[in-house]
């Protein structure tokens, strides 16, 4: 695996060739916030998917990742420390998933990397703007390519999109099933006066 190292403290994963190819593990369980999949190949985490209804949808949200497609998937509970933090943070803690490492199968454009990087600093039950983002990124002219990469997130709540919103207060989007609704969830999750652990 290659880390990539930025200004910030915290760095992205890429996985290495024979890693990339080993069958996908999936955690799916069930959250107040919908059914979770966690995806991981090698031991890293490598994909989230949130707010299905079901378990067969949230496998079947899992079988049409780009990762699963290629290789097929295997259910289990490979990463049960994470899946305890999601479903904490599901029910009410203010869970902190900054330490959490999440891995790519391909180098990520520097602008993209630079804006996960900057998502993951926004704490638990703030917000800011595409514009905010993209100037906390390094590049203030940015904020619909913020939204773009904001839309293609891998791994909701890890890279906390959902507390990325439009200028004055609006929500923007959110492309995970539940849409805006699930958005609205989990800013409201957050909205107490509770601080991160």
């Amino acid at each position: 695996m290659v880390a990539v190292k930025t200004g910030r403290a915290s760095k992205l994963i890429y996985l290495q060739p024979d890693e990339a190819a080993a069958t996908p593990d999936v955690s799916v369980f069930r959250a107040p916030l919908g059914w979770i999949s966690l995806i991981g190949q090698s031991g890293r985490l490598v994909g989230v998917r949130i707010g299905n209804t079901s378990r067969d949808a949230a496998i079947e949200a899992c079988r049409a990742d780009e990762v699963v497609q290629d290789l097929g998937l295997h259910v289990s509970d490979w990463n049960p420390e994470l899946r305890q933090k999601l479903e904490s943070f599901a029910n009410g803690a203010p869970i902190n998933f900054k330490d959490v490492t999440i891995a790519y199968r391909r180098p990520l454009p520097e602008f993209r990397q630079q804006v996960i990087l900057a998502t993951r600093t926004i704490p638990y039950g703030g917000t800011v703007s595409y514009l905010e983002l993209a100037k906390l990124a390094g590049s203030p002219r940015a904020a619909r390519a913020v939204g773009s990469s904001m839309a293609t997130n891998r791994f909701p709540i890890i890279v906390p999109c959902h507390r990325v919103v439009a200028s004055g207060g609006r929500l923007g989007g959110f492309t995970a099933p539940g849409g805006l609704g699930l958005k609205e969830q989990l800013l409201a999750l957050e909205s107490d006066d509770k601080q991160a652990s």
